[in-house]
């Protein structure tokens, strides 16, 4: 899914991308509240995604 704001242009992954990049599991959520993962996005009210970016950075 991609986000347009104005000049700024992010791809947005689901759930099942982010786990093909960097293996993702439960303790994610641990880790995104430690501030040591990217932050989810929320899409809608059942709906999560992460900016595609900030997932590539974290995986280096």
């Amino acid at each position: 899914m991609l986000f347009n704001h104005g000049d700024i242009v992010m791809r947005i992954l689901s759930k099942r991308q982010v786990k093909e990049l960097v293996l993702y599991s439960p303790q994610h959520t641990r880790l995104e509240k430690a501030g040591q993962f990217p932050k989810r996005v929320q899409l809608g009210s059942n709906r999560v995604g992460w900016v595609e970016d900030e997932v590539l950075e974290c995986r280096v």
